[in-house]
């Protein structure tokens, strides 16, 4: 009997916050919620960001000032939602407005002087003897250099692109743990993880023993890779620019390392690991092993998740010069500017409308996954479960960044599926769309066709669309990620997120049996039963993953197990749930614990091991590996 992926945790970060109780979707929904809701919001918001401190009830300003809940909220209100979801990359990560770069400057003993000006950012503390410096009014030098000299000068150059959805300005996961070395991407990973197992309210050590070790697994991965500093960006920048690489860069560069770090330092996993990679579909690739295994019974639990930090000068140059993204010169011309606000960022990204182009965006979003029988077992909390996701490429291709035909296949697979699993009034009456939604001009015809058609074909007469990269942008190998903590959010709150930057939908996307928004769509009285989260990337890299409500899972669950096995889980379940309140009540207050087992952990390699002909035994594990194989080729030989 086949089982069903269950979803009993999650967790991460993006530009939204955090992942668990529902942080992140709050966040971009936010003038939909209650005024209470609203508040603890931004609250919880400014604690992540190092603004806000908690003690007995009472929220703690970085002046001293000791505040209620509300007036923290109104305090703080602003500066929470001008430093979350797109918005002008801050100098944390690197100045947009005066970005690195060395210029070569010669003088023949021929020449007089040269002179030229330096930003305060570009000033050296000391200066050679013939450097004659002069404070000019707007507060830059003029340098006049004499005599026979040659050097390379500091230089700086405005961004061409400066919009982008990095994590909430001032949250820093590395400061949570023994980062040292770490790249960006791997620091959000294992924040992700761990948020991910607070969220579970379970207790791991007691989830580890009972299973057998290999009946877990972990497929995480990204898209690049880590590009910053501390991993392949630094790597490729050292040698050349006479420097010593470091021996960590190289191997924490790899796009498997999110897999690797939290099998090595957060669960210990034995079990099946991978890294799969599939451009902007890579969290549904990793989703759809981890299915496959638990629906087939080779895994009873699987951790998937991806961790992406692209925000760098480096990578946003390459998508920049593809014409992927929304530049500054082309958000001039599409809103007739003559200079870009910060209000004006905020907007850069329009899906589905007059648009230009992605915003590059980081996050982190991990899973865990249970068989069902599992999930009753353990009294897991379920968020919802994740049937099927579809993989298709695209064939033959003129440009391998040119969208083809394979998207058309997963979604149309995907909403037969769950017409055959929930029948026609559900597909057609109670499903949506989180659609890839990127906001170019090319996507946002190829995209609508492939959800117009499929629409038309099921004779969904109105299918609701969401895009909330409007809010998060671009996370490459995550996008999909984002997209799936956002769909359980919405079962939580009961709305879909609108397309808030989107204020016409263009005259080219094809609408006609779709539903677009500016607003949240109320579900009040609209149940929706399926999610359909679609990813489309570069290289013909597509997949439509499908996820139940928690309703509908229930509902299933029941049918197989017995309304008496239901009771009984949701005795059990009760614990969880105080648990993980427990956790969500310190994390909203800024009390992060990243798990980072680094030397407080038994390190195996391989002698301490009992191997018979049956089992291994693994030291503290509590089960062993089975040995006793079944042939499954009995009728081949």
């Amino acid at each position: 009997m086949s089982q069903l992926p269950v979803i009993i945790g999650f967790g991460g970060v993006n530009a939204a916050g955090r992942s668990s109780g529902f942080q992140s979707f709050r966040r971009t929904v936010l003038n939909n919620l209650s005024t209470t809701q609203q508040a603890q919001t931004i609250v919880s918001l400014a604690c992540m960001m190092g603004l806000l401190s908690e003690k007995e009830g009472q929220w703690i300003t970085l002046e001293g000032d000791i505040l209620a809940l509300d007036a923290a909220a109104d305090l703080l209100r602003d500066q929470v939602l001008d430093n979350t979801l797109i918005r002008k990359t801050h100098p944390d990560l690197f100045d947009v407005d005066a970005m690195p770069a060395n210029a070569r400057l010669t003088i023949n003993p021929d020449q007089e002087y040269l002179s030229f000006t330096l930003r305060p950012r570009q000033m050296p503390e000391t200066t050679p003897d013939n450097w004659q410096v002069e404070t000019l009014e707007n507060g830059h030098f003029k340098i006049i250099l004499t005599g026979s000299f040659e050097a390379l000068i500091p230089d700086g150059r405005e961004a061409g692109v400066k919009a982008s959805a990095q994590i909430p300005t001032g949250f820093n996961p590395g400061e949570y743990y023994r980062s040292v070395h770490h790249p960006r991407g791997l620091q959000m990973a294992l924040f992700a993880a761990s948020d991910m197992l607070g969220n579970t309210g379970l207790d791991w050590d007691t989830v580890k023993d009972t299973l057998r070790p290999d009946q877990m697994a972990v497929y995480a991965g990204n898209s690049i890779g880590q590009m910053d500093h501390y991993g392949w960006g630094g790597l490729m920048q050292s040698f050349v620019n006479g420097k010593r690489a470091t021996s960590k860069q190289m191997p924490l560069g790899y796009g498997q390392m999110p897999a690797d770090f939290i099998n090595a330092y957060v669960l210990g996993s034995v079990g099946a690991t991978a890294g799969h990679l599939g451009a902007c579909a890579s969290f549904l690739y990793n989703l759809q092993a981890a299915v496959t295994d638990i629906r087939l019974g080779r895994r009873r639990l699987a951790v998937v998740g991806t961790s992406d930090a692209p925000v760098t000068p480096e990578i946003i140059e390459g998508f920049r010069v593809m014409g992927a993204l929304a530049d500054d010169a082309s958000l001039m011309a599409l809103d007739a500017l003559e200079k870009l606000t910060d209000a004006d960022y905020q907007k850069a990204c329009r899906p589905f409308a007059e648009n230009c182009g992605f915003t590059m965006a980081e996050g982190a979003q991990y899973l865990m996954l249970t068989d069902d029988t599992l999930a009753l077992e353990l009294g897991a909390q379920i968020f919802g479960s994740v049937p099927e996701v579809f993989v298709n490429a695209d064939g033959y291709k003129k440009s391998i960044s040119a969208p083809g035909i394979g998207n058309y296949v997963t979604l149309a697979k995907s909403a037969a599926l769950v017409r055959s699993i929930l029948g026609e009034e559900s597909l057609r009456q109670r499903s949506y769309v989180h659609a890839h939604g990127t906001s170019t001009p090319k996507n946002r015809v190829t995209e609508s066709h492939v959800l117009n058609q499929v629409a038309k074909a099921f004779d969904i007469k109105s299918w609701p669309i969401a895009a909330i990269k409007c809010y998060v942008g671009h996370s490459q190998g995550t996008a999909a990620g984002d997209q799936t903590i956002s769909a359980l959010g919405t079962w939580a709150h009961q709305m879909i997120p609108g397309i808030a930057t989107t204020d016409k939908i263009a005259d080219d996307v094809h609408q006609s049996n779709l539903e677009f928004s500016q607003q949240a769509i109320d579900l009040s009285n609209r149940p929706m039963d399926t999610a359909f989260i679609n990813a489309k990337g570069f290289g013909g890299n597509n997949a439509t993953g499908i996820i139940f409500s928690p309703e509908v899972t229930l509902e299933m669950l029941t049918k197989k197990h017995s309304q008496a096995a239901i009771d009984s889980w949701q005795e059990k379940v009760q614990l969880q749930q105080a648990r993980a309140a427990e956790y969500q009540a310190e994390v909203d207050a800024g009390r992060f614990r990243v798990i980072y087992h680094f030397g407080d952990r038994e390190v195996l390699e391989g002698p301490e091991l009992q191997i018979t002909d049956k089992t291994v035994h693994i030291p503290g594990y509590a089960q062993d590996v089975n040995l006793e194989l079944d042939n499954p080729f009995s009728d081949m030989s």
